[in-house]
């Protein structure tokens, strides 16, 4: 929301304009009031404000005074001078200002709000300029596996988002996958010649199954490889535009597509087997649409590999239709898929709402006769739900329950639900206060970002806004972390820094009271000296005589 400041000595001016104008339906939060320059710079100082509307003729300061002193202090600060003069030299100067608009008076509220409106959009692209190039550096700075692999954990694990949104950061992360389509996901688990070493070693062993499967899918699917958030690996595979023509073109498509897919398996087996000396085991799921029926494939590939006999080292199960179901029984378990979902309540830091849904969903499992399967596929449920918000907030979920991942584990706890309950409450306990640790300690170095500029050789020049900009916060919310965590305002903190800064300055050196003013980022002697009278008493003259 944006903060504006009215300026002009003739109080009934801006008193008028604050009272009459919509300013919520322009999306103005806070209008702030100076009667004249000094007093508007003083509120600058203290307040996020992003437009200023003032008149030229005032007293001591005028208003193109008090524009090109704001412009040298505040950049991105839009302009606009109302007043009665008509005068071409004071428009001419306010355009070398590069003032947004200039209003003469007397003004009608419909142009007043036109010009505000247009200063308002003028920022809003600065914003969207600014936001989209820090998007940018950082998807450059990012390493792209480790950026391609949190989005395929969050598809996994069921976070929504709209199709405009991933399809930006596919093709950010150079992934080249296409919403909508239709696509398969292969569950890979190496067999126990990998297990059995280091943990280096079966790194290096994953990066080497995935090279191979995308070096021998690639002729006729797009594949994107990582390592799943469950303990195996994932390939999620899609046919390219020309192989899903020639299949078409061919007739009987899905039977077509079908074998091609299993040769491609069959070769990828055999490459892993030569080349790496060990067996791999797949469970390949049916096919759905990209991304909506991921989570679901997913869950399905899990639940098979888990409750299924165990098998031979190598083998390949192909699903059933029947493993693709959302929701195992509808009935008993509704309320789990009922909105809001435990994902957002857990998101949203909603911790007694997650607690209460979790107590929904087992007290309806108690009042049903449900199976091993549907008791997996909570299981599953909370804890793709734990593990999406525990990345989130920069955890891990071994660090908060080493046996969560384990597969025998996961079986004992999905054997009945009273179970399933004691687990899931005590680790959303364990979850809720690690995430709390984790937010103040985030908060903490927010501060300690804050102290350092403040202090550096240049801390004299900044604002409440330019900070934000450099802790990449919104400067209302940074304002809230700071008074919350210190009890002081971060405006009164800068002014009290500057004074301790001039006190030093006036004790230590010879320098002028107006040299002093230019070197702490004042632009005006006097206001100078009232703002550290009003901090220290007295006025820096009587200071250094005294």
């Amino acid at each position: 929301m944006i903060e504006l400041l009215l300026v002009d000595d003739e109080t009934y001016v801006t008193e008028s304009l604050a009272r009459t104008i919509p300013w919520e339906e322009l999306g103005v939060r806070q209008v702030h009031q100076a009667a004249s320059g000094p007093e508007a710079l003083e509120i600058l100082e203290r307040q996020a404000v992003d437009i200023i509307v003032t008149d030229i003729s005032m007293p001591g300061m005028n208003g193109l005074q008090l524009m090109e002193a704001a412009a040298a202090r505040w950049p991105n600060l839009r302009c606009i001078l109302l007043t009665g003069y008509s005068d071409f030299d004071y428009a001419r100067k306010a355009i070398q200002l590069q003032a947004i608009d200039y209003i003469l008076k007397p003004v009608s509220d419909e142009e007043f709000m036109q010009s505000v409106s247009g200063a308002i959009e003028s920022l809003k692209d600065e914003w969207e300029a600014h936001d989209k190039y820090h998007r940018l550096l950082y998807a450059r700075k990012g390493d792209y596996s480790v950026l391609r692999g949190k989005l395929m954990h969050d598809l996994l694990l069921g976070k929504q988002m709209s199709e405009r949104a991933l399809t930006q950061k596919l093709r950010a992360y150079e992934i080249d996958f296409e919403p909508g389509a239709e696509a398969v996901l292969l569950l890979i688990q190496p067999g126990r010649h990998y297990t059995a070493m280091d943990h280096d070693s079966i790194s290096l062993m994953e990066y080497a199954i995935g090279n191979i499967a995308e070096e021998l899918f690639h002729s006729k699917f797009r594949v994107w490889f990582c390592k799943a958030p469950h303990d195996c690996l994932v390939l999620l595979a899609e046919p390219h535009g020309e192989t899903v023509r020639e299949l078409v073109l061919a007739g009987n498509y899905e039977v077509l597509r079908q074998e091609m897919l299993k040769e491609a398996i069959a070769r990828f087996r055999e490459a892993v087997s030569k080349c790496l000396k060990g067996e791999i085991s797949l469970t390949v799921t049916e096919w759905f649409g990209f991304p909506d029926g991921m989570t679901a494939a997913y869950r399905s590939g899990l639940g098979s590999m888990v409750l299924a006999p165990p098998g031979e080292a190598g083998t390949v199960v192909f699903l059933k239709g029947r493993y693709l179901r959302e929701h195992l029984a509808l009935g008993s378990l509704e309320s789990l898929y009922r909105p809001p979902t435990l994902i957002h309540l857990l998101e949203s830091k909603q911790w007694e709402a997650a607690r209460g849904k979790l107590e929904d969903v087992f007290g309806d499992m108690e009042r049903t006769c449900v199976s091993r399967e549907q008791l997996y596929e909570v299981f599953l449920s909370i804890t793709s739900a734990y593990m999406y918000i525990a990345h989130k907030g920069g955890q891990f979920m071994l660090q908060l329950d080493q046996l969560a991942l384990d597969p025998l584990i996961a079986q004992s706890l999905s054997s009945s639900v009273d179970k399933l309950r004691g687990w899931a409450l005590e680790l959303l306990d364990r979850l809720q206060a690690e995430l709390s640790e984790s937010d103040q300690y985030t908060r903490s170095y927010i501060i300690k970002q804050v102290h350092a500029l403040v202090g550096s050789p240049s801390g004299h020049d900044l604002s409440v806004k330019t900070i934000a900009e450099q802790v990449y916060l919104h400067p209302v919310y940074l304002s809230k972390i700071y008074k919350a965590e210190t009890g002081e305002a971060l405006g009164d903190y800068i002014i009290r820094m500057r004074m301790e800064r001039a006190l030093y300055l006036l004790k230590h050196t010879n320098k002028k009271v107006y040299e002093i003013t230019t070197e702490l980022g004042y632009q005006n002697p006097q206001y100078f000296s009232k703002m550290f009278k009003k901090h220290c008493g007295m006025t820096p003259n009587e200071f250094r005589e005294g």
